[in-house]
C-alpha cells in the first residue's frame, strides 16, 4: 500500500528487465481476412494456417454457445459472431476447433511495455505511476482511423509475439513495481480469458488492474470482469449511431450499456472522446453526448477530448482544430461535468486538471508528464473538496 502512493508521488521511471523488452511488431501487410464479412454478424473466415493446431496450447472461450454442425455462437461482444469449424471470429482472435471455441491469443502478447499511466488516459488513477501494458493482435471494430492498427488491424499469424501466461504477467509486474497492469493498445474484449486471468491473479497480490476498451463487450463477462478491476478507460468515439456505423462498422447503443455497467459496478471510470474534425465534432452532438454523461453516469466522470491525427485509411482527415476542442469542453462544463481535459495537445492549459470549486489546479500536467500534484488523502490541497478517483490501491 505505501509503496503505491511513493509511486504517485515520485512518477519513478522504470524500464522492462533484460528478460523482457518491448516487443516489437514484424510490419507485415499480409492480411488474411476478407473485408467483406458482414461487420456487424461476422460470420468467420478460414484462414487456412495452422497456427492453433495443437489445441493443448489454447484456451477455452468463457462465454459462447455450441450450435448444430459443430457451430459456436461467440457471446463476449454485441456481435454474437456464428462461426463454424476451422473459422474464425470477426476480431480474428477466438476459433472454432472440433465444435468447442477457443482465445488464441491467449498467452501471446505482441506488445508489451511499460508507460505512464496518464497515456490510457486515465487522470484520477495515482497520477504519476507507471503501469505495465499488454496488447495483442486482433480488434471486434475496424475504425478507419486508428492508431494501433498494426495490432488491432491484424490476426496472431502475422504478428511476432511472446510466449507470458497471466503468472509470468504478475510475476513482471510485481519486478517492475507499477502500479496496475493494463491491456490496452488493442480491443481487450478480444483477448477476454486472458485479461480475466491476469486480473484474478493480479488482485491476489495487490497488483492494479485496468483496461482501455471500445465498450462493446457484452454485460454478462463485463460483470465477472470488473470484480477484479480498479480502473477502466472507455472511447465513447460519438453520439450518432451512423459515425459508429461508418468509422468503425460498430453500434453505439451497447457502448453506452457498458458505460452505465461499468459506473453501477462502482468500477472507477474514465471516457475518452477521440475529436475527428468535421465528423463527431458538432456542437450540439457534443452537447446531447455531455448530457447524456451528466444524466446517466454522474458529473463526476472524468471526460477527455483528444485530438485527432491523420493515421491509418484517414492520412486525408485534417488534425482536430483545438479550438474545437476547447469548445467542447467548454459545452461539457455548461452541462455540469466536472473534469474535463484536452488531449494529444501537449503543453495546452487544459492538459492538467483542476478543482470545480476553487478552480486551483489538482494535477498539473505537460502531455503524460506530472508536474505538480495538489492532493492530499483525495482532497483539493487548497480547499479540503474530495476529489473523486482511485488514489492508492
Amino acid at each position: 500500500m505505501e509503496r503505491r502512493k511513493f509511486l504517485s508521488k515520485t512518477g519513478k521511471i522504470l524500464g522492462l528487465s533484460s528478460t523482457l523488452s518491448a516487443l516489437l511488431l514484424q510490419g507485415c501487410d499480409m492480411f488474411p481476412w476478407s473485408e467483406d464479412t458482414d461487420p456487424l454478424k461476422g460470420d468467420g473466415t478460414d484462414t487456412g494456417l495452422d497456427i492453433t493446431n495443437d489445441i493443448k496450447d489454447l484456451k477455452e472461450a468463457m462465454f459462447y454457445k455450441s450450435l448444430n454442425e459443430n457451430r459456436v455462437k461467440c457471446q463476449v461482444c454485441f456481435r454474437e459472431c456464428v462461426i463454424k469449424p476451422s473459422e474464425r471470429g470477426f476480431c480474428r482472435n477466438r476459433e472454432n476447433k472440433e465444435g468447442k471455441l477457443y482465445n488464441i491469443v491467449y498467452g501471446r502478447p505482441s506488445a508489451v511495455q511499460i508507460d505512464p499511466v496518464e497515456k490510457e488516459p486515465q487522470h484520477h488513477f495515482m497520477p504519476g505511476s507507471y503501469i505495465f501494458c499488454v496488447g495483442t493482435a486482433g480488434c471486434n471494430y475496424r475504425c478507419k482511423y486508428c492508431h494501433n492498427y498494426q495490432l488491432s488491424q491484424q490476426s496472431i499469424d502475422d504478428l511476432r509475439y511472446e510466449k507470458l501466461l497471466p503468472e509470468d504477467l504478475v510475476e513482471q509486474a510485481l519486478e517492475q513495481n507499477v502500479a496496475a497492469i493494463s491491456f490496452t493498445y488493442n480491443e481487450p474484449t478480444s483477448l477476454y480469458e486472458y485479461m480475466y486471468d491476469t486480473a484474478k491473479l493480479a488482485q491476489e497480490h495487490e497488483i492494479g488492474v485496468m483496461f482501455h476498451s471500445n465498450g462493446s463487450m457484452s454485460t454478462e463477462p463485463l460483470k465477472k470482469l470488473l470484480k477484479y478491476v480498479d480502473s477502466t478507460t472507455i472511447d465513447l468515439k460519438g453520439f450518432e449511431d451512423n459515425f459508429y456505423q461508418d468509422i468503425s462498422q460498430a453500434e453505439l447503443s451497447p457502448v453506452l450499456d457498458t458505460l452505465k455497467t461499468i459506473v453501477d459496478a462502482g468500477v472507477w471510470l474514465e471516457i475518452v472522446n477521440l475529436m475527428v474534425t468535421d465528423l463527431n465534432d458538432d456542437p450540439e452532438v457534443v452537447k446531447d453526448m455531455c448530457t447524456w454523461i451528466k444524466e446517466e453516469l454522474g458529473e463526476d466522470i472524468p471526460l477527455h477530448f483528444t485530438r485527432f491525427t491523420p493515421s491509418y485509411k484517414m492520412t486525408d482527415t485534417s488534425p482536430t482544430p483545438v479550438e474545437r476542442l476547447e469548445k467542447a469542453r467548454e459545452i461539457a462544463i455548461d452541462c455540469g461535468l466536472r473534469f474535463v481535459t484536452i488531449g494529444n495537445v501537449p503543453g495546452h492549459q487544459y492538459n492538467s486538471t483542476y478543482c470545480p470549486e476553487c478552480h486551483q489546479s489538482l494535477i498539473k500536467r505537460d502531455h503524460f508528464s506530472v508536474h505538480e500534484i495538489n492532493l492530499e488523502d483525495g482532497k483539493c490541497e487548497n480547499c479540503g473538496l474530495d476529489i473523486p478517483g482511485v488514489w492508492s490501491i
